[in-house]
């Protein structure tokens, strides 16, 4: 089995449902072990060490806050030798600057999912530095057991894929919110919009997943010329409000990224 003993730093939200994700595909709770300087006990029962521990794993996934790379780097670097591979999911911390700080490992990548993880629905997007072609399909089929694995060409596009795929939810949640608010201004019970608007964006996104069409061509076939659909369309599209709107949201997300990075490469 790829990556047999795997430990997290940090026991998040997001590492935390990355491991809802892999026991829900079948990865065994043995294959996980925590390191957190005060939890006791994580999800699932998995073995939780308060201190470094001293013993051979095949990946290190890192899931603290990207501020505190450098408080774990140090206590770390002596557990990630050269048969362990480095796998990060903090935000802004390129793959120079996990180099530097664990040289002896078999590699860094940064792996970027979403909290859909849980459901085995995360796009994942990923970029490697110094790996191998098995630790590269051994990093793959972690990914896919999560949802998809899309890997980057160029770092300086990782950012962008970051506010699309990692930030895009809550992007996504704010729309579905102002599609309930928007139905409850204009008359319907407050959780009965809400419970519609939630069906119907799942409906539409498993619908998109599954037709050979564009998310265009979907919206132009839904839309009966002169119709209810079409009417609710053209406010969407007047004077490209929606799309200028959406790419200022990518923007400054992928900005952001930008800066964290700059201040992870002063720290080093």
């Amino acid at each position: 089995m790829a990556f047999e003993r795997i430990l997290i730093v940090g026991f998040g939200t997001m590492t935390g449902a990355m491991v809802d994700g892999w026991l829900s595909a079948g990865s065994a709770k043995s294959r996980f072990e925590v390191y957190h300087p005060t939890k006791t006990e994580v999800a699932h029962g998995l073995t939780v060490h308060n201190a470094w521990p001293r013993k051979r794993f095949d990946a290190v996934l890192l899931g603290v806050k990207p501020y505190m790379i450098d408080d774990i780097a140090a206590g770390l670097e002596p557990v990630v030798g050269p048969e362990t591979a480095v796998l990060s999911v903090l935000a802004g911390v390129e793959l120079d600057s996990l180099a530097d700080r664990f040289p002896r490992s078999a590699g860094v990548v940064r792996f970027m999912p979403n909290l859909a993880s849980a459901l085995g629905k995360s796009p994942n997007s990923l970029i490697a530095k110094g790996i191998d072609a098995a630790t590269k399909a051994d990093v793959t089929e972690l990914a896919e057991k999560i949802g998809s694995a899309e890997w980057l060409d160029d770092e300086s596009q990782f950012d962008l894929a970051t506010a699309l795929a990692g930030s895009g939810p809550g992007f996504v949640y704010r729309f579905i919110d102002a599609l309930a608010a928007g139905a409850h201004e204009l008359g319907l019970p407050g959780e009965q919009a809400e419970r519609l608007a939630v069906s119907m964006v799942e409906g539409a996104a498993a619908l998109a997943a599954a037709s050979p069409h564009s998310p265009r061509e979907l919206a132009r076939r839904v839309a009966s010329p002169g119709g209810m659909t079409q009417k609710g369309l053209d406010v969407l599209d007047e004077g490209d409000g929606l799309s200028a709107l959406v790419k200022q949201c990518l923007k400054a997300a992928r900005d952001r990224g930008a800066e964290m990075a700059a201040e992870a490469r002063k720290k080093r």
